[in-house]
């Protein structure tokens, strides 16, 4: 077999500009996300940013690099973005976790000016400093509406992966919050009643420590959490119960995730281990160390 090629940085993403720095702001990145189809980049740049880069990036910003790959036989593919620009979302508090998903079409006689009837169109999810979720529309960059229920810094966010419109919070008031962006629910503004979309579905508890991450299955039919303890909860997508813990780790597990076909979940902890698990029988299948 031919020897693999070295890996080639492609381009390095930094601010564009100096930002002030003050107690609000932080000069962190603390998330990234690709959006389902590619088309998107999105990155926390610190500062109460996110920055929304059309993707792959054009040939200006890779420059030499590109140029190099291609003369070394590397196919590197362009496709037309048509209007799609860079955006930069001001959050106006530090962002901790970013997600994307597709936004379900609007039907006739629907007034959301953010999607074109009959189109989908994307929004970004983007949990906050202060608890709130700010969901974004990726192709205007207009905020559409916040969700409201935290209490605390909004580590991580995951949309289900079928398209249902249901995203799973994880925060550091220890808590999962379940939501419905697809249901409308009722507030009051001064004398007048207004709908918002977005109804908080199920709040899960049973942490004792702040949540770090939270993953839902590709089949959806389960959601793991990892926060500072040694073990990670799984739990029901249909039902909102708590399945079982899985119990193995030395120290706090800070990270989990499925494999495509939900056949395996695999947790990241402290302790420099990785464990494959069997999600539907809590069997431990190995560990990974260093």
């Amino acid at each position: 077999c031919p020897a693999a090629e070295e890996p080639v940085l492609l381009a390095e993403l930094k601010p564009g500009r100096p930002q002030r720095y003050d107690w609000k702001s932080s000069c962190e990145t603390w998330s990234v996300a690709f959006s389902p189809d590619g088309a998107w980049f999105a990155w926390s740049q610190g500062h109460c940013v996110v920055k929304l880069i059309p993707w792959p990036l054009g040939e200006a910003e890779l420059g030499c690099k590109t140029s190099e790959r291609k003369s070394r036989g590397s196919k590197v593919e362009t496709w037309s973005r048509g209007a799609a620009k860079e955006k930069t979302l001001e959050c106006g508090q530090i962002v901790w976790g970013l997600a994307f998903s597709a936004w379900p079409a609007p039907e006739d006689g629907d007034t959301d000016p953010a999607c074109a009837v009959g189109l989908p169109c994307l929004v970004l999810a983007t949990g906050l400093n202060d608890g709130q979720i700010k969901v974004w529309e990726v192709q205007t960059g207009h905020l559409l509406f916040s969700l409201l229920g935290h209490q605390d810094v909004v580590r991580d966010l995951s949309f289900a992966p079928n398209g249902s419109s249901i995203l799973v919070s994880a925060s550091r008031d220890k808590t999962l919050r379940v939501w419905d962006l697809s249901r409308d629910v009722l507030f009051s503004s001064g004398d007048t009643f207004l709908l918002s979309p977005g109804r908080q579905v199920q709040v899960l508890s049973g942490h004792v420590q702040w949540v770090y991450c939270c993953s839902i299955s590709p089949d959806c039919s389960m959601l793991c959490s990892a926060a500072g303890e040694k073990s990670a909860l799984l739990w029901s997508m249909r039902s909102y119960t708590l399945i079982r813990r899985l119990e193995g780790h030395q120290s706090s597990v800070v990270s989990c995730d499925f494999s495509p076909d939900s056949a395996l979940l695999v947790t990241a902890s402290y302790d420099a281990c990785v464990i494959m698990w069997d999600p539907y029988t809590g069997e431990q299948l190995r560990t990974l160390r260093y």
